[in-house]
């Protein structure tokens, strides 16, 4: 299981954090997607089959890029 705390500048409130953690949520592999938008941060918890890489391309086609 991994844990890793992703910036995510494009965070500008509540519904943000929602829409992310609904796309990601559905990712298999994902155990819990947690925000903070004041913070522009998302903290995922996730193992395998889910990579980083795809939870960085979904947050990329969601148009909430990880920097």
């Amino acid at each position: 299981m991994e844990t890793k705390t992703f910036t995510v500048p494009n965070i500008s409130c509540g519904h943000c954090v929602r829409s992310i953690q609904n796309e990601l949520g559905e990712l298999q592999g994902v155990e819990s997607v947690k925000g903070d938008a004041e913070n522009k941060t998302i903290t995922i918890v996730w193992s395998s089959p889910a990579t980083e890489s795809e939870i960085r391309n979904i947050m990329q086609s969601i148009n909430y890029p990880a920097s």
